[in-house]
């Protein structure tokens, strides 16, 4: 295994597997922060130069957290098919990256769960934005909770009703007025203000009767701690979807209130007693920087880190997983560049490993990002085959105090590409009066509807 190269007359040399991976990153401020990043752009080409030429095989034989003292490494490792890894084993990167670009859906699916993250994440550090996209537009990973999604032609929006106080008066405006613009096929799905059993419980059963009421084929959820949720799910709270966030370390769940054994425990839970019809029942979100924010990301980058995520998530057959693109702020993702880079990377990273992908495609207020970056990105993703993306009242989350898609970007979105929503919501739009033929009505935007 070759970790040196001569670039410029210079050589470059590095002392091991997780280095190559870590400066052959495209830049990102989390990574600096770090003190792991490539020292310039030559270093990041020597990089790029070495990780082309290293195997398959050499990427999962050196996991960049130990399998002995990280549970997530089990995970990913003890997941891997080993048939299908034997095929692609002593490819180089060089030729993986070749292989994704040129051949079709079925030939990628042949292999993809003989991946594990290292390499799945070595193939990103490889592509262009443009080769993320190709590559990400072939897979399509659906899914079904009590809809289907993911399927081709389709844009999906999780509607996210947030309230500062969680009051259920302003939670069902939002959702009101979401609806009314068509979004909410994905799932209507509440982050609470406040944690606990009662409120989890209060908030499900609104969602709940809302759904019934209207007819209206969704999945509801609120994202409180996973243990909340489980407390409230035996206490028989209607629940379609089960939430946690996720890292990729064993340090950084532990963070987060996680193991492997607990959403183990959970996922058995909700198969029991979900109120949801079909297999897939549980929802993840991540994000780059996660990580090292909580002192876990062993020295490793964070597009490896995030890579991680989804092995872990793929263990439990989620309905979505979605990265939080720009949500923890600029000492991760610095600017508008690295958070479009980034939420290219995560849509492509999920593809391939299998799992249901979506988006927030989001930003801070003190990121050196803008609404026109954030747009950028949301264009680029729908035309990538992103599952689907945030619906947040007027793009602003005043319970989160972040930037994210509006109910109308999302229309945008749609007509842009010219991809519609989920089947039986669209269906049920119609009747309605909200959308007509794929499109939005005069009607489209009135929460008073329901009213």
């Amino acid at each position: 295994m070759k970790l040196k190269t001569q670039l410029f007359g210079k050589t470059y040399e590095f002392k091991s597997v997780k280095e190559v991976l870590a400066k052959a990153n495209e830049e990102k401020s989390g990574d600096k922060l770090a003190g792991i990043a490539a020292v310039d752009a030559s270093e990041r080409v020597a990089a790029k130069v070495v990780l082309a030429d290293l195997t398959v095989g050499d990427l999962r034989n050196h996991p960049v957290v130990p399998y002995e003292s990280d549970e997530v490494t089990r995970v990913i490792q003890d997941g891997v098919n080993e048939e299908q890894y034997k095929k692609i084993e002593s490819m180089s990167m060089g030729d993986f990256r070749e292989f994704l670009l040129d051949s079709d859906a079925k030939e990628i699916e042949g292999v993809r769960d003989g991946l594990t993250a290292e390499v799945i994440a070595g193939a990103a550090k490889l592509m262009s934005n443009m080769d993320l996209v190709v590559a990400s537009k072939k897979l399509i990973v659906p899914a079904t909770c009590n809809t289907t999604i993911g399927l081709p032609g389709t844009l999906a929006a999780r509607l996210q009703p947030n309230h500062p106080t969680d009051s259920v008066e302003g939670v069902m405006a939002s959702v009101y007025e979401g609806i009314a613009y068509a979004n909410g096929d994905a799932l209507i799905g509440l982050n609470p203000a406040i944690d606990t059993v009662e409120n989890t419980d209060r908030i499900l059963k609104t969602f709940r009767e809302f759904m019934d009421k209207w007819e209206i084929p969704s999945q509801n959820c609120v994202l409180s701690h996973v243990t909340t949720q489980m407390e409230a799910l035996k206490q028989g709270s209607p629940m379609d979807l089960m939430f946690q966030s996720i890292a990729g370390s064993e340090i950084s769940n532990s963070s987060f209130g996680i193991s492997t054994a607990l959403i183990d425990e959970a996922y058995e839970l909700m198969k029991e007693k979900k109120s949801s019809a079909g297999p897939n029942f549980m929802y993840f979100e991540t994000g780059q920087g996660s990580e090292l924010s909580s002192d876990g990301h062993n020295d490793a980058d964070q597009l490896v880190m995030e890579a991680r995520c989804y092995g872990f998530a793929k263990r439990y057959h989620p309905y979505c997983v979605n990265t939080v693109v720009g949500f923890i702020g600029p000492e991760y993702l610095y600017d508008g560049a690295q958070v479009i880079r980034a939420g290219l990377e995560d849509h492509f990273m999920g593809k391939l490993t299998g799992i249901p992908m979506g988006c927030d495609v989001c930003y801070t207020n003190h990121m050196k990002a803008s609404q026109n970056d954030l747009e950028n990105l949301a264009m680029i993703i729908a035309e990538a085959g992103v599952n689907y993306v945030m619906g947040v009242p007027a793009g602003d989350d005043i319970m989160l105090m972040y930037q994210s898609s509006g109910y109308h970007d999302v229309a945008a979105m749609r007509e842009v590409t010219g991809k519609r929503p989920m089947a039986e919501f669209e269906k049920r739009m119609e009747e309605l009066g909200i959308m007509e033929n794929g499109k939005l009505t005069k009607l489209a935007g009135d929460p008073s509807i329901f009213a």
